[in-house]
């Protein structure tokens, strides 16, 4: 599949991939390598998963990344509570020793989680570790056996090796640095806030009735809003959410209603400190440039 193909494809899931973002992808999947999506929050890096598992038709795996994380939550633990059911069965029948240890320690009694779930399907899945970013250190060393091998070690079991080899999306905000040994193992691309010409493309995708002047409105007030200093700049969910709740009001033109406008900032703003910043008056500048 040529990347124009997988773009095509992608579009018409409703996702507009840039040429790079789409030519990382398809390098991904030739390939068979980790990718890396780097870039701040609301830019569509999760999506992207979301999407590519539509298109290839195949399940979507996510492990959300936590400071915190470990390899029982991750990767596998045992169901404690059915082995020790299975402990109390098999000594009101007389088992005991090496054969109730043997079976407590099956396949049976191992609950997957998303990285061994992940190798074990029978079709390839995508793999989306999210924001791996905000898990510790230490946890990138648990990634770097599946992500080099495809492969579990489980002491009680020995090695569980893929049956298939998922594709595997990160996704990073960039609020740490990640270690070269997990980077080396990744193809990298940075995905940026797209441009006007692209987000108005996502706006048409998304909400293919909108009317073309006030869809122009919304991108240029959206890209303006976000050269303010927020501490919370909104994303493409935002700005299609505030699409959205425009259209659901009736609202044809920014400039014509300015405290209706100045209430629908909610879908944008996000935090008390943002919408004070915001003020009628500096939503009215810039809803007159967007015009």
């Amino acid at each position: 599949m040529s990347y124009q193909s997988l773009q095509t494809n992608l579009a018409d899931q409703g996702y507009v991939a840039s040429d790079d973002l789409a030519v990382a992808l398809q390098l991904a999947l030739s390939l068979g390598r980790p990718l890396l999506l780097e870039g701040a929050a609301g830019v569509g890096k999760t999506e992207i998963a979301r999407t590519l598992s539509a298109v290839q038709d195949t399940q979507l795996i996510r492990l959300q990344c936590y400071e915190g994380l470990d390899a029982s939550q991750a990767i596998y633990e045992w169901n404690y509570q059915r082995q020790l059911l299975a402990i109390r069965a098999s000594a009101e029948d007389g088992q005991t020793g090496k054969a109730v240890e043997d079976r407590i320690f099956s396949r049976d009694f191992l609950l997957e989680r998303p990285l061994l779930a992940a190798i074990t399907q029978d079709v390839s899945p995508v793999l989306l570790i999210d924001e791996i970013d905000r898990a510790d250190e230490e946890f990138e060393a648990y990634l770097l056996e599946i992500l080099s091998d495809f492969q579990v070690s489980i002491p009680e079991l020995g090695t569980i090796t893929a049956t298939t080899r998922p594709i595997v999306i990160l996704t990073s905000n960039g609020t740490r640095d990640l270690s070269d040994a997990l980077r080396r193992r990744c193809l990298y691309t940075y995905v940026p806030y797209p441009d006007r010409a692209t987000e108005l493309a996502i706006l048409n995708a998304r909400c293919p009735d909108i009317e073309a002047q006030l869809a122009a409105q919304i991108i240029g007030f959206v890209q303006k809003l976000r050269e303010e200093e927020l501490e919370k700049t909104p994303g493409i969910a935002e700005m299609l959410d505030f699409a959205a709740a425009l259209m659901g009001l009736g609202i044809a033109d920014l400039t014509e209603d300015p405290a209706i406008l100045q209430s629908t900032l909610t879908t944008l703003l996000k935090t008390q400190s943002d919408q004070a910043s915001i003020t009628p008056e500096v939503a009215g500048r810039i809803a007159g440039k967007a015009a």
